[in-house]
């Protein structure tokens, strides 16, 4: 039987690392992406040496769950929602029970534009996506996303859906909705928030 010893080392600046680093000593990157969180400070030059590592990774090991939603969460805070898409997709079949790949994966069908612009099926989609979070989670800042995409396309458009964009603010409060959870999702979706909203 043999055995390979791979060096670990930082992906965000080559420098070595030991096993139980979770955060360089160098760069102070993280070791792993885990979270949003962990790429809301990075800068774009930093983001892209993770997200090409991870790309690397991927291309050796296509079913790492944890690279394919580093890779994700690396491109959506680029805001390159094209690239984030195909790596939330394929970390959601992976991570059928993790609620917020789901909201990730319905901001990134939105493109950077407003539901307003979208074509019906892919609002849709995005609702599902919603839906299914939801489900899994009942958090506020998952009613709040389904209320807004129904707000933006069903209200303005004239149509009517149910549970309409009201019953999803009033679960949202419900649940326990917060101001930063809503300032941090209009920032990855890329549009102003509605007034009054």
């Amino acid at each position: 039987m043999a055995y390979s010893v791979n060096e670990m080392t930082c992906r965000g600046c080559g420098a070595p690392l030991d096993i139980s680093d979770t955060v360089c000593k160098y760069c102070h990157g993280p070791v792993h992406i885990t979270t949003i969180q962990s790429v809301y400070t990075m800068a774009a030059p930093q983001l892209n040496k993770y997200a090409n590592s991870y790309r690397k990774e991927l291309m050796q090991d296509p079913d790492n769950a944890e690279a394919n939603k580093a890779a994700a969460f690396c491109y959506l805070k680029l805001k390159l929602y094209d690239k984030a898409l195909p790596f939330f997709e394929k970390a959601v079949q992976d991570n059928f029970d993790d609620a917020d790949l789901y909201l990730y994966t319905a901001v990134c069908l939105l493109k950077g534009k407003r539901p307003f612009l979208h074509q019906k099926k892919v609002i849709d989609m995005a609702i599902e996506y919603g839906n299914s979070a939801c489900m899994i989670e009942n958090k506020g800042i998952y009613h709040y996303f389904l209320a807004y995409l129904k707000y933006d396309y069903y209200q303005m458009k004239g149509l009517k859906i149910s549970p309409d964009y009201r019953e999803e603010l009033s679960g949202a409060r419900q649940a326990g909705l917060s101001q930063t959870d809503v300032a941090a999702l209009f920032e990855l979706l890329g549009t102003n928030r509605p007034e009054g909203f």
